[in-house]
This record gives structure tokens, C-alpha cells and sequence, in this order.
């Protein structure tokens, strides 16, 4: 072993660097934000950008990742949801890795995507000159084609982020990494209209969740946070996979 490593040439490989990029979705006055900042150094200075950085020497990918939303955020991350309002549901979204994708050099990026409720107005950190929460209907456009351009290839990074969070709240219990530890089925229901884009039957939609094994537990509470009268408290059950699923309706 010692002496096959020691006729390893590194040189004859070209270096290249591997980069964490953070999707933070959170909905904020009924519409689903994405965090960005913006950059303060080039290249692509003065774009905003998703919040990320290089993954250090001596870190994995999801030590790094969750390095990075604890330095944005303030959260620390878990990986399933239904954790209270003190972390963030983070998960590895994919790889991107175009020859030419980053100017500086070859840059891999290894991107994640973070679920959290109402968070408070960022602060910029590192190279970036401010940050902001930006409604993602604005970002993408229409057609996910149009919107906001975004340092790098980070509107690709962002369309391909929200679209894993309108996929998997239809067949998990993640929708609920969107609400804080207790929640009326009224503001489930709001997280679901914010990151599907559409209105939902509010009946058919509370008979759905509380008709779902798992998905809720009552908490014995109520509020009259949302008006009117006392509404029920739930928190998230110990379901990960909805059974039925919770469909997407057609746009």
C-alpha cells in the first residue's frame, strides 16, 4: 500500500476545488424566499448569489453545508423535519460540475437544500455585501426561464431546489420544516399554497392531513393567532412518507 501511494503522481491530475451552495426556502408573509446575497468581490461582484463557500481541508460535505447555514442562518441543521424551530431541515439536493461553470477555476459544487420556518432578516457574512430574502416567483420567472440572473449557475441550482420542496412535501412530511414546533392545520395549509404556487380547498385540505396516518399530532392547545375562533395546535407526527400522498393539483 505504502509503496503503490508512494508512485502516485498528483501532478498528473489537474487540481480543482469543491464548493457547498445552500437553497434556504422559508416562507415569509405567505410567499416562499429564498436567501440570497450578494457578492462583494469578484467574480460576478455585485450579483446576488446563494449563500455558500469552499469545504475546508479537514471538513465532509455535510459538515461543511451545515457550517454554512450556521454562519447565514444561525440554525443548526438536522435531517428530518418536525425538530422545532431551533433547526433546519437540510439535505444534500446535487452536483454540478461544468468545466466552465466557475471563472476562477475548475469548481465542483456540491448543493444543499435547507427548509426552515419564518426566519429573521439576514446578515451578510464572509465576501458577501448584503443579503436578502427574495420571493422565488420573482427569481425564476414565470416559466423558471425568466426572473432575477443569479451569480455562477446558481438559478439552476435555485429552480432544481424548489422543485425538490414541491415534490417531496406532496409525498413526505416535510411541509412541516416550514412551520414552527406547535401549527394550525390553517398555516400547513398556507405553507403548501406558498411553495406549490396555488390555492387549495381549505375543508378538503384539513379532512387530507388530519385524515393522514402519522402526519399530525394534536397538542392540546389552541390559538387565536390566525382570528376568529380558537383554532387547534398540531405538531408533526412521526410519519416521513405520506400514505395517501398529498398531490400536487395541476397548474
Amino acid at each position: 500500500m505504502i509503496v503503490a501511494m508512494s508512485r502516485y503522481d498528483r501532478s498528473a491530475f489537474p487540481p480543482f476545488a469543491v464548493t457547498v451552495d445552500l437553497v434556504v426556502l422559508t416562507v415569509r408573509e405567505h410567499a416562499l424566499c429564498a436567501l440570497l446575497v450578494r457578492r462583494g468581490e469578484p467574480p460576478f461582484q455585485g450579483y446576488w448569489a446563494l449563500p455558500g463557500g469552499f469545504v475546508r481541508p479537514d471538513e465532509g460535505l455535510a459538515e461543511a453545508a451545515s457550517r454554512e447555514l450556521a454562519e447565514e442562518t444561525g440554525l443548526r441543521a438536522h435531517s428530518t423535519p418536525g425538530h422545532g424551530a431551533a433547526g433546519a431541515h437540510l439535505e444534500q439536493l446535487a452536483t454540478y460540475g461544468h468545466p466552465q461553470r466557475d471563472p476562477r477555476m475548475r469548481v465542483v459544487s456540491v448543493a444543499h437544500l435547507a427548509l426552515a420556518p419564518d426566519l429573521p432578516t439576514p446578515r451578510p457574512g464572509g465576501d458577501a455585501r448584503s443579503a436578502r430574502w427574495a420571493p422565488v416567483a420573482e427569481l425564476l420567472g414565470p416559466g423558471q426561464t425568466e426572473g432575477v440572473p443569479l451569480a455562477f449557475d446558481h438559478g439552476e441550482i435555485l429552480a432544481d431546489g424548489v422543485e425538490r420542496a414541491r415534490s417531496k412535501i406532496e409525498y413526505s412530511s416535510l411541509a412541516t420544516a416550514f412551520c414552527p414546533p406547535e401549527f394550525t392545520v390553517g398555516e400547513l395549509r398556507q405553507v403548501y399554497e406558498a411553495v406549490w404556487g396555488v390555492a387549495l380547498d381549505p375543508r378538503n385540505f384539513h379532512r387530507k392531513v388530519t385524515g393522514t396516518p402519522g402526519f399530525l399530532v394534536p397538542s392540546g392547545s389552541t390559538t387565536t393567532r390566525q382570528g376568529g375562533r380558537p383554532a387547534q395546535l398540531f405538531k408533526a407526527g412521526g410519519a416521513t412518507d405520506l400514505n395517501p400522498p398529498m398531490l400536487r393539483p395541476e397548474s
